[in-house]
C-alpha cells in the first residue's frame, strides 16, 4: 500500500502485541498514525473502500486474535490528544486524549461529574464507541456530541442520541473513527474532585489486578447479577488454560501470565461462559472487544 501524501506513519505488518494490554496477538497488514486531521481524511479517501479499517486507543479492551488484524489499524497520537475546559463546564477532548488527562484537566478547571473517567485504561474515542464507565458514571452521561471520520473520509458531527447508546455499546458506524468529542460536567472544587479520583484510584488497587498482563472488565454485568459473582460461583476463581488464567484478586478479568496466546485467552473467556452458563443458566456477553483472524493453524485442527 502506498498512498501519496500521507505525511504521517504507515507501516506493514504492524506487531500489535506492544500496543495492547494483553501483549498478545498478531499483526496489522497495515498500523496508520496520521499526522493531523487532514492527513486522516485524505488517507482514508485514497484507500480501497473494500479495505477494512479499525482504531485502535490504548488497546486495554481488546484481545487481538494470533491470526493478525486485516486491512488498516488506525492509531490516533499525540495530535489527538489536547484536552481543552471550556465555558459551560465542558471539555473539548481529541480522539486518542487518555481518561487521565481528560479528568486531571477537569478537576484543574472545577470541572465535577467526570471523575469516573479516571478508572478507564483507554482514550477519548474508546469510550465514545463503547460508551465507556465505571463507578456510577457512563460516557453517555457526560457527552454533548462527537466528530467522527467516516470510512468515507467524511468528517461528521455526531450527538449524543445520535450514538443510541446501550450498556457498553454505541451505534458508531463501522469503520469510523472518533476524533474528538464534547463533554460537560458541573462545577465543583478542584480538591473534592481530585479526593474522589483518588477514592477511584484507591478502590481499583485494592480490587482489580491492575499491574497484570489483562485486558480490563471481561464480561458486561446481566440484568440483575455481577459477572465477577457468576464467574466465581461457578469455581472459575484461579482457572487456567495454557498461559491464560482467570484473576484471583478480580474474577472479571483474564489474566496474561506466562506468555498466553490470545487463543489461550479467548478459549479461557469461552471455558468460563460455559461453566457460569452450566451453573446459573445465565450467558454471559464479552464486554472485551475481540478482533482479527483465527491462527492459520486453528483451521486445520
Amino acid at each position: 500500500m502506498s498512498l501519496e501524501g500521507v505525511r504521517g506513519k504507515l507501516t506493514a505488518n504492524a506487531p500489535l502485541a506492544p500496543l495492547v494490554w494483553f501483549k498478545s496477538g498478531g499483526v496489522a497488514d497495515w498500523l496508520f498514525e496520521p499526522k493531523d486531521l487532514d492527513d486522516l481524511r485524505s488517507f482514508l479517501r485514497g484507500l480501497d473502500p473494500a479495505v477494512p479499517v479499525m482504531a485502535l486507543g490504548l488497546g486495554s479492551n481488546m484481545i487481538v486474535r494470533d491470526g493478525g488484524v486485516p486491512g488498516v489499524v488506525i492509531r490516533l497520537g499525540k495530535p489527538f490528544a489536547r484536552v481543552v475546559a471550556g465555558e459551560g463546564h465542558t471539555l473539548s477532548c481529541g480522539g486518542g486524549a487518555s481518561g487521565i488527562l481528560v479528568s486531571s484537566t477537569a478537576r484543574d478547571a472545577g470541572i465535577a461529574g467526570v471523575e469516573f473517567l479516571r478508572s478507564i485504561p483507554g482514550t477519548v474515542g474508546g469510550f465514545v464507541r463503547m460508551n465507556g464507565g465505571a463507578y456510577g458514571g457512563e460516557v453517555k452521561d457526560i457527552l454533548v456530541d462527537c466528530d467522527v471520520m467516516l470510512r468515507s473520509g467524511e468528517l461528521v458531527t455526531l450527538s449524543n442520541a445520535d450514538l443510541g447508546y446501550t450498556y457498553r455499546h454505541s451505534a458508531l458506524p463501522e469503520g469510523a473513527v472518533v476524533v474528538a468529542a464534547r463533554f460537560k460536567g458541573r462545577a465543583g472544587e478542584p480538591a473534592a474532585i481530585q479526593a474522589e479520583m483518588d477514592r477511584i484510584s484507591a478502590s481499583r488497587e485494592a480490587s482489580q489486578p491492575l499491574r497484570s498482563k489483562t485486558g480490563g472488565s471481561t464480561f458486561k454485568n446481566p440484568e440483575g447479577h455481577a459477572a465477577w459473582k457468576l464467574v466465581d460461583e461457578a469455581g472459575c476463581r484461579g482457572l487456567m488454560l495454557g498461559g491464560a488464567q482467570v484473576s484471583e484478586k478480580h474474577t472479571n478479568f483474564l489474566l496474561n501470565v506466562a506468555d498466553a496466546t490470545s487463543s489461550d485467552i479467548e478459549a479461557l473467556g469461552e471455558e468460563v461462559r460455559a461453566r457460569v452458563k452450566a451453573q446459573s443458566g445465565v450467558t454471559l456477553e464479552w464486554e472485551i472487544q475481540r478482533v482479527g483472524r483465527a491462527p492459520k493453524a486453528s483451521a486445520s485442527s
